[in-house]
């Protein structure tokens, strides 16, 4: 059975965007600094991505507007608009446990849960994640869109890795 995995990137307060939905803090403490890169490794592992409709238009007007980064990766556009469609990018208005209940099922690599926070919860209250890899800036917003959000759910994990570069803890738990 393919992997859930939610790799994802938080302030040290613990959002995944400012006040505004930025991701413009996204960066190590020193800005310029030269060093390995987690996220290599990672999406070798990885051909499907999901993601709510905010982070895509975030990524095709702000962050990669000339180029779909996920070009490589079959995409899954949680959203109930109806843009058109485009290579290797799905729109649906598919609950997200439904779908990750039905790709996980099929070949494949593991499936990325990409962002954004609702989806994500979602996805924690009925425990269908099986790995987090947090990676935790050194920010303190203050403010914004929390990665975590009150639940009645109790999520037992275990650590597997850490590791640290340029002030980025990244730290990775999978399911117990």
């Amino acid at each position: 059975m393919r992997k859930v995995v939610l790799y994802i990137a938080v302030s040290l307060d613990g959002y995944i965007a400012d006040t505004d939905g930025g991701v413009d803090w996204l960066a190590g403490q020193e800005e310029h600094a030269e060093g390995t890169d987690s996220y290599g490794a990672f999406i070798k592992d990885v051909d499907t991505v999901i993601m709510g409709w905010n982070t895509y238009h975030q990524v095709t007007t702000e962050l990669s507007p000339t180029e779909w980064v996920y070009a490589d990766l079959t995409s899954y556009v949680i959203t109930h608009r109806k843009p058109c469609a485009a290579d290797n990018i799905l729109f649906t208005d598919e609950n997200p446990c439904a779908l990750i209940k039905r790709l996980v099922r099929e070949q494949g690599k593991a499936i990325w849960i990409n962002g954004g926070a609702k989806i994500a919860q979602q996805l924690m209250r009925e425990n269908l994640i099986d790995l987090y890899h947090i990676c935790i800036i050194p920010t303190i917003l203050g403010g914004g869109i929390p990665l975590f959000a009150p639940t009645d759910t109790r999520i037992d994990l275990r650590l597997v890795n850490t590791w640290n570069e340029n002030g980025i803890t990244e730290l990775v738990y999978e399911r117990r």
